[in-house]
């Protein structure tokens, strides 16, 4: 089953695409938007849902997303358009560094893309590129929330834990600003919406080629995430400033 069907399939009933409620991404977008008049970039923006967000939040900003996959990005239009705000969201598919903005932006968001751009420190060094003086980064990642097994490690990646992560991020010349933990409602809730729409569309499509994939996809995700992971994975959202460059 092509990746990007399966993401888009799986978020489904939950479009932000991160571990974080409705009130969550509210209070984080808050504090990064703070005038309601900014340029957002986002970076890895999929179907856009945390620009969307924001700009129904605030009349007065504008958006601009960035993203390779196609569909996402249809996706992320015909929601902007249906929800009043597609005359403020410019969508772009392209990788972020062949992206040639039009001047500065004001917030630059990254949310569970760091992996795209080779790690958190990575992701914030193109932001960097892009931001206005006096901007600021709203960027989401994971971080152990207790010593992972090997098998997590191998399987999602290598975090620090959410000390170091902190410590990390302040030494690149960066002061947190705001900052949300994923609770362990929002995470669990974050799975079974991800394992779940993925396995309601394919039982709803039984027909379908890739249904049984659907269904194969699901269940070792869901095996994965409760055998393996669930205990030691956290998901930080940070609004950052710079301190520096």
């Amino acid at each position: 089953m092509e990746r990007s069907l399966r993401s888009r399939l799986a978020h489904t009933h939950h479009p932000i695409a991160a571990p974080l409620d409705d009130s969550s991404v509210r209070r984080v977008l808050d504090r990064a938007v703070v005038r309601g008049d900014e340029r957002l970039l986002d970076l890895g923006c999929g179907q856009a849902e945390w620009l969307i967000r924001a700009l129904e939040a605030n009349p007065g900003a504008t958006g601009v997303g960035v993203d390779i996959d196609t569909a996402a990005l249809a996706a992320a239009r015909e929601q902007a358009d249906a929800r009043g705000v597609g005359d403020r969201l410019t969508l772009h598919e392209a990788d972020a560094d062949a992206f040639v903005p039009d001047g500065d932006f004001d917030v630059v968001l990254s949310v569970g893309a760091t992996h795209a751009f080779g790690g958190l420190i990575a992701t914030l060094a193109v932001a960097r590129k892009y931001l206005a003086p006096r901007g600021a980064v709203l960027v989401g990642d994971a971080y152990w929330l207790t010593e992972p097994t090997a098998e997590a490690v191998e399987m999602l990646g290598e975090y620090e834990d959410l000390a170091t992560t902190v410590e990390n991020v302040v030494a690149d010349g960066w002061v947190p600003v705001y900052g949300h933990l994923s609770t362990r409602h929002e995470l669990d809730d974050y799975e079974w919406h991800w394992t779940g729409s993925l396995a309601e569309w394919a039982v709803n499509h039984p027909d379908h080629p890739d249904a049984a994939a659907a269904l194969e996809s699901s269940a070792a995700h869901r095996t994965e995430w409760l055998r393996v992971y669930r205990d030691s994975f956290g998901f930080h959202t940070l609004v950052l400033r710079p301190t520096k460059g």
